[in-house]
């Protein structure tokens, strides 16, 4: 059995106090209900719990009205960090799963051959990431003003979601964070903490994190041109 746990608990500073990013509409639909709504759609996801903040319960349950959503679906509650958050909607997941994908809810364009690639190579190696290599030269600074070094980009990935991993393996690297008291900014960090390598899957279609208000526009863009197409009537 395999769970898709979408974090939608943050809210999105640079959007101002009084919008929340995840509600935002691109085509009719809020960001997040297009995030839900390609997991539903899956055949190799079996069940989505979404992580939310207290009090827009209801505003979830609309929204799965709203998406026809036909896959099992629970509501686990945020937490103060987002590993508070992952570790609430993974206490929600059925006992049964042995995998899980964790997605942002800020993702609306994840693609269905990403998410089988990520459910594969959780299945095969314990843990899986989506992720880009770097194609852009990158400079570190120490100062934020000047460069200190220049870093080989042939090395470097850019991660995204879903992070995706064996349940029992996702468990053990988040209690330890917790042992810790650390404080990690995405679950493949958890996995460094014990040991656990983790397998890049390469993500070929955009994949981006709505972050700007100036990101809608270009993710409207990248939905529509994925959205399959009615076949045009010929003349005859």
């Amino acid at each position: 059995m395999t769970s898709a746990v979408i974090v939608a608990a943050g809210r999105g500073t640079r959007f101002g106090p009084d919008r929340d990013k995840l509600f935002l509409e691109i085509r009719g639909l809020p960001v997040v209900g297009h995030a839900w709504r390609r997991f539903d759609r899956h055949s190799g996801v079996d069940e989505v719990v979404l992580v939310v903040r207290p009090g827009l319960e209801q505003a979830f349950e609309e929204l799965g009205r709203q998406i026809g959503a036909t896959k099992p679906y629970r509501l686990a509650h945020g937490g103060a960090e987002r590993q508070d958050s992952v570790w609430n909607g993974l206490e929600a997941i059925s006992p049964a799963a042995q995998v899980v994908l964790i997605h942002d809810g800020a993702r609306p364009c994840v693609a269905p051959e990403l998410i089988t690639g990520c459910i594969a190579a959780a299945r095969a190696h314990g843990a899986a990431v989506a992720a880009q290599p770097v194609t852009d030269t990158i400079k570190e600074s120490c100062d934020g003003a000047t460069i200190a070094r220049h870093l080989d980009r042939s090395r470097l990935w850019s991660v995204q979601t879903p992070q995706t991993f064996q349940v029992p393996i996702l468990r053990r690297a988040l209690a330890e964070v917790r042992r810790q008291g650390a404080r990690v900014t995405d679950d493949t960090a958890a996995c460094e903490l014990i040991g656990q390598p983790v397998q890049l899957v390469p993500s070929r279609a955009p994949n981006p994190k709505v972050t700007l208000p100036e990101d809608l526009p270009l993710i409207e863009a990248w939905i529509d041109a994925a959205e399959p197409k009615p076949p045009t009537a010929r003349g005859g």
